[in-house]
């Protein structure tokens, strides 16, 4: 089949579908999307709530629990220790199909009435690590998101096999890391981004193979650089100490001078190595991976996201985790060895295969339209059939599904193959990550028809303000974890907790200023975006495809031009 022009039914801007599209859609038999591939991603993300925590009690013990599910949402949520027990089964809420009704409104049903995670983990491999969501293989971690086997790590995001780390996004097999955006195979790295087997580094950027560098930007196994300048040991070693990085105003003084100076240097159009006909951004490691971010290990993927943990293979609008996934399409946080695996959410371990429309699943097959299942089979909304059975009301449902969509209150149609409607989101826009890269006031929120959670009121008696914390680190002492302080930023609350000064002091750096979510969203706004531009080369007038916007102050190279610049 030919490419093919269509209109987005959300964003009414026009798309292309490609010939190879058509392939992969014919594949995986579902019918090509009616919904442009950015609309498609912020619609999964609305499903994917990442960071909003609240407690509530669990519906079968009664114990207070940290969880994603806000109290006042008309639905069972159990603790984890309930939630994976054999106390309960999901089959004891089956409903059988009604003709009559909208596949999507008896999904609806359903979610009201199975009992859900309180967090997106695989529970029985965390050890004190309550306040962490979409993880596993946690130790000792406070607040870190999309995280797997990491060690006394706090504060963070896409975090995988660190230890001793703080105030990160995206850190991979590193330690004794601080305020940093993408970093692998490093030790001792602070203030830094796009950094890769290097220690000793502090406010860098695009280092690989380095230690002992400051401020510097674009190099290659170097050793004692300043400001991209060589210095003996001593010169360093004197340096440092004069930049006073003990102290929260040395820290700003040499993060202004070295941001400054990486603006005078050119960027290439993309973060990537190891890769073999790969475009997006934030690619590593990946054979035929297009329009795509953060993917590691990847093999004809597209339109992918968040493939943090290799190997990951044939899927397209798959957006959270790998792990030996293949065959996956419109998904949210899927993995571990699954297999064909279409417009789900939260479907993991060995043996799941042959999932549609299907919520936290766990090791089952042949699923359609499931919730909270556990090694099953043949089953609809919960109901086990025998095999036969099973595929001939199956394919009724998808019959009806296509002759009669769902439609929204702003028209928008869902048939078989589209993702799940927007109105089915466990989650209110701001609650999810769709926030964090499609930001929407309230008002454009409502406006597009989508659900908006007033922030409760949790005022807390300030005892100190961010301008009364002291300067140098030497100084803080064990009384400023009681300490309630007022956020530089937003003047919301937040506390320095025990693990937090301790490693700060390990680390010989200042308390911060700023709240753990003006952290995150300072961070945030250091990583390239999750759109792609068309632009040329600032030097060879090469075309190339980028996340930087062509508005932007950096300075674009082509990889064959930056590649013999900076190489």
């Amino acid at each position: 089949m030919n490419q093919e022009l269509r209109v987005c039914q959300n964003c009414s801007q026009n798309f292309r579908i490609e010939a190879d599209d058509f392939v992969f859609y014919e594949k995986m038999h579902v019918p090509a999307p009616t919904f442009c591939p950015e609309c498609r991603l912020q619609r999964r993300l609305m499903f994917r709530n990442e960071r909003s925590l609240y407690r509530r009690k669990c519906d079968l013990c009664g114990k207070d629990i940290i969880t994603i599910h806000s109290p006042d949402k008309p639905r069972k949520v159990y603790c984890n220790p309930c939630w994976w027990s054999d106390k309960w089964d999901a089959g004891e809420y089956a409903l059988d199909y009604d003709p009559s009704r909208n596949f999507f409104e008896q999904f609806r049903g359903l979610q009201q009435k199975v009992p859900l995670m309180p967090l997106i983990v695989e529970y029985p491999t965390m050890i004190n690590s309550e306040y962490t969501n979409l993880a596993g293989f946690l130790k000792n971690c406070y607040l870190i998101f999309d995280a797997d086997e990491n060690q006394d790590c706090s504060y963070m995001k896409t975090v995988k096999n660190s230890k001793d780390c703080m105030d990160g996004i995206t850190v991979y097999a590193s330690e004794l890391s601080y305020e940093v955006v993408n970093v692998d195979k490093c030790f001792n790295v602070y203030f830094s981004e796009d950094i890769e087997a290097s220690h000793n580094v502090y406010f860098s950027k695009n280092l690989s193979g380095c230690g002992n560098c400051i401020g510097c930007i674009n190099l290659r196994n170097k050793q004692y650089y300043i400001f991209n300048e060589p210095h003996s040991p001593e010169e360093y070693k004197k340096k440092l100490e004069e930049f006073q990085l003990n102290s929260f105003s040395g820290v700003e003084r040499l993060r202004a001078q070295g941001q400054a100076f990486w603006r005078k240097h050119p960027h290439k159009y993309m973060h990537g190595r190891h890769n073999t006909n790969a475009s997006g951004d934030y690619v590593s490691n990946s054979k035929n991976v297009l329009d795509c971010y953060m993917v590691d290990g990847g093999e004809n993927l597209k339109f992918s996201q968040f493939i943090t943990i290799k190997p990951a293979k044939d899927a397209y609008d798959y957006t959270e985790w790998g792990h030996g996934a293949e065959q996956v399409y419109e998904c949210v946080t899927v993995g571990q060895g699954v297999s064909n695996v279409r417009m789900s959410m939260d479907v993991w371990q060995g043996n799941s295969l042959d999932i549609e429309y299907s919520l936290y699943t766990l090791s089952s097959s042949h699923m359609f339209g499931c919730i909270g299942m556990r090694k099953k089979e043949y089953c609809i909304l919960n109901t086990q059939y025998p095999k036969e059975e099973y595929e001939k009301l199956r394919a009724r449902i998808i019959q009806d599904m296509s002759e009669r969509p769902y439609v929204d209150a702003k028209g928008r149609k869902f048939t078989y193959g589209e993702f799940f409607p927007y109105d089915l989101s466990l989650f209110d826009y701001n609650e999810s990550t769709a926030q964090d890269y499609f930001p929407l006031s309230q008002e454009a929120t409502l406006a597009h028809g989508w659900r908006w959670k007033e922030k409760e009121d949790t005022r807390y008696q300030i005892t100190k303000r961010a301008e009364e914390l002291p300067d140098n680190i030497k100084d803080a002492d064990d009384s400023i974890t009681k300490e309630i302080i007022e956020c530089a930023s937003c003047k919301r609350a937040y506390r320095i907790i025990p693990q937090e000064l301790e490693l700060l002091r390990r680390f010989g750096l200042p308390i911060p200023r700023k709240c753990f979510e003006c952290r995150h969203h300072a961070r945030l706004a250091r990583m390239n975006p999750m759109r792609f531009y068309d632009r040329t080369c600032a030097k060879c007038g090469a075309a190339i495809r980028t996340s930087y916007a062509p508005e932007r102050p950096e300075i674009i190279y082509c990889e064959s031009c930056y590649n013999n610049e900076v190489i």
